[in-house]
């Protein structure tokens, strides 16, 4: 069965830095963290409408010169088996491929960083890779598959980020310079400022974002032990 559609967003100049890019939404997450943005994409739903692959391909053949490339992303992309040949296609048509992921499958990761299909990772972490992770996660998660999925980033793939949206109450400066430490020397880091629009545990939205400059106070931290660090949604 094909994988299903949910959001197509023709033109994005946010989720892939310096490019243009063609933004697919899929639907389903093996995780239920409360300040997922896109909460009606985490469970498998029959209610939501299909983008018809017709339409993305046909846009993506006609917008061929202005695109640089297309990116996959979620709910967890690689909760579905038929991701490499969703990949394939879009890299059939001549297209770079960026692919969101929370690192819980690195079976799947690997072969398609090992068979060359990806130009580019952004894998989120969570938390610290200790006891917290479930607890920011909710639910049962291995570390040793997130570890797998960090190592196999970090030693195979050209280009990548990791990234993690820091929730007050979550996470403070400590735990933010725990993340970049076992990540020391990865190419990028990004850190996420906290939306508390749209959430998926509603009790988030009166929760108030830290300061801008406590998050510019973490990336200094951060920039310790990965060189290259952005800040996003601060001003």
């Amino acid at each position: 069965m094909p994988i299903k559609i949910v959001g197509f967003a023709r033109t994005s100049l946010l989720d892939w830095d310096g490019k243009v890019a063609s933004t697919i939404y899929l639907q389903g997450c093996n995780l239920r963290c409360g300040f997922c943005h896109n909460p009606d994409l985490v469970p498998m739903s029959s209610a939501l409408e299909e983008v018809p692959f017709e339409v993305i391909e046909e846009y993506l053949h006609e917008n061929q010169e202005f695109l640089d490339g297309v990116v996959i992303t979620g709910g967890e992309p690689t909760v579905h088996k038929e991701l490499p040949e969703l990949i394939t296609k879009f890299r059939d048509m001549g297209m770079k491929v960026k692919l969101d992921s929370n690192g819980t499958n690195p079976v799947m990761l690997e072969d398609l960083i090992c068979s060359g299909m990806l130009d580019y990772i952004a894998m989120d972490i969570k938390a610290p890779l200790n006891q917290k992770y479930e607890e920011i996660v909710r639910t049962k998660v291995e570390l040793g598959d997130l570890k797998r999925s960090i190592s196999l980033i970090m030693d195979h793939m050209p280009d990548y980020e990791f990234r993690t949206t820091v929730v007050p109450f979550y996470l403070d400066d400590k735990e933010i310079e725990a993340i970049a430490a076992y990540i020391g020397g990865a190419r990028k880091y990004a850190i996420h400022q906290f939306g508390n629009v749209n959430t998926l545990d509603p009790r988030l939205a009166s929760m108030k974002p830290y300061p801008d400059e406590k998050l510019h106070a973490m990336a200094d931290k951060a920039r310790m032990y990965v060189k290259k660090v952005v800040l996003r949604g601060t001003n």
